[in-house]
């Protein structure tokens, strides 16, 4: 089983950039794909990016295409989400998940793909 800690979510102000962290525990992230999603009040979760582990291979969300990189650090066995020119629209709770990387669900960004999930880390854009 795979543990998930997401971190660095936090209050920003528009045009601003996070990078949100997610770590893992119980093995490492070697075989699987890991995504990012997030969920606003009153929203149904969203895909945001995924990066698979071995091939380094990302997919975005066209929301956040061209603001938003996913990257991986394979000696700290963290995944990465870089967020710029951040909009009051980002404001959701963030949460990492991790998925086998057969098929292409989870490439697509279809939550159902993803096993594991993290607590979920805040981020607020004002305006």
């Amino acid at each position: 089983q795979v543990q998930l800690v997401e971190s660095g979510g936090e209050l920003v102000q528009a045009g601003g950039s996070l990078r949100l962290s997610c770590a893992a525990s119980g093995r490492t992230f070697s075989g699987y794909a890991v995504g990012w999603f997030r969920q606003a009040p009153g929203k149904e979760r969203e895909f945001a990016a995924v990066v698979s582990w071995n091939r380094g291979s990302t997919y975005y969300a066209d929301s956040v295409k061209g603001r938003f990189g996913i990257s991986r650090d394979n000696a700290k066995n963290t995944v990465y989400l870089q967020m710029n020119s951040l909009k009051p629209e980002d404001t959701a709770v963030y949460y990492c998940a991790v998925a086998q990387p057969s098929g292409s669900s989870w490439s697509r960004g279809h939550a159902y793909a993803y096993d594991y999930w993290g607590q979920g880390t805040q981020v607020t854009v004002s305006s």
